[in-house]
């Protein structure tokens, strides 16, 4: 009896285990899809269409996050606390981080092309990186720090030899890479407190304490007057892609909360670094921007090196699963 007892008590834990690794690289795919389908639309709107105003698109996103949880709460759906005196202390600094981070990436999105935008968010796994050992006493193995200095590095290259340097445009995506890495680390530290807030409450109040901040910056920077003049509002093509940013702008946000959840900061950051190749490729066809060639040399070297190193993951993870699967068959 003791010795039945002690198999099914393994077959459990190995039935745990093939659970959590699917439920790692399910959100780490779903993240990294979200991540790559809104940097590509933005890109067009903002870029394809000439919308004036980053801001009013980042806006347009809390409004559809509000909008989706709200109804959702009230319907049932899903729970997250009601908001009271204490909810802005239990969610700082995330709507700050949450508002910053929106709009710097969209900025960058907008005064860059694809390519260097996504070889310049790389700098964001070297933040993430340092926040988790100061903040969260995580100190990642040596193997990994001197991949992501190779990584830095080829991106200082790459941008060393962009012809069509946009101080703005390298300040916003620097900015952005910073919140990036305090929205990770600062999101597992929230997600993993015994505070009642969840993913729900973090993402609906951050967008909700912060949309009014953001409709003051737009009408006082002007860019109300040119949205309103913009001349693409009766044209369907656009309406969808405006309304799939906004949509995306709640999934994304939602995917990056169950990567971090599931996986660690780092982990969601490099995810997002992994997913930029495509988009740099798309990135030669969407807004008119190319590469160099010092570039394309680079760009495919690094390519290379992130598949041999994604390959070598998908063979651990195939080997520990069919391993997994062959002791629980026992």
């Amino acid at each position: 009896m003791v010795g039945t007892s002690t198999k099914v008590d393994e077959s459990v834990v190995e039935d745990s285990s093939i659970t959590t690794s699917f439920t790692k690289i399910s959100t780490a795919l779903f993240y990294a899809g979200a991540s790559m389908l809104i940097t590509v639309v933005n890109k067009s709107v903002l870029t394809s269409y000439g919308f004036p105003s980053f801001q009013f698109l980042a806006i347009c996103q809390m409004f559809m996050t509000i909008f989706v949880l709200f109804f959702a709460k009230s319907l049932g759906k899903l729970k997250f606390p009601d908001l009271n005196r204490h909810t802005f202390k239990d969610t700082f600094p995330m709507p700050l981080i949450y508002l910053g981070n929106m709009e710097f990436g969209l900025g960058g999105t907008k005064e860059l092309s694809l390519p260097m935008f996504t070889m310049l968010r790389r700098f964001s796994i070297l933040f993430t990186m340092l926040g988790e050992y100061y903040l969260l006493n995580i100190r990642p193995k040596f193997s990994v720090e001197v991949s992501v200095g190779m990584m830095v590095s080829g991106a200082i290259i790459a941008a060393s030899n962009d012809l069509g340097f946009n101080f703005s445009g390298y300040l916003f995506v620097l900015i952005n890479d910073l919140l990036t890495a305090a929205n990770g680390v600062f999101t597992k530290k929230k997600l993993n407190s015994k505070k009642e807030m969840g993913k729900y409450g973090l993402m609906y109040y951050s967008s909700l304490f912060m949309v009014l901040p953001a409709l003051i910056l737009v009408y006082f920077s002007g860019d109300l007057d040119k949205v309103y003049r913009f001349g693409y509002w009766l044209h369907p093509p656009f309406l969808i892609q405006i309304f799939i940013s906004s949509i995306m702008g709640f999934i994304l946000n939602y995917s990056i909360m169950l990567c971090t959840q599931y996986n660690s900061a780092l982990t969601t950051t490099i995810i997002g670094c992994l997913k930029n190749i495509f988009v740099t490729y798309m990135g030669m066809f969407i807004g008119g921007h190319h590469l160099n060639s010092s570039q394309q040399i680079l760009l495919l070297y690094k390519t290379l090196q992130y598949f041999l190193n994604v390959y070598q993951i998908i063979l651990k993870i195939q080997y520990t699963t069919s391993y997994l699967l062959f002791c629980y068959m026992l």
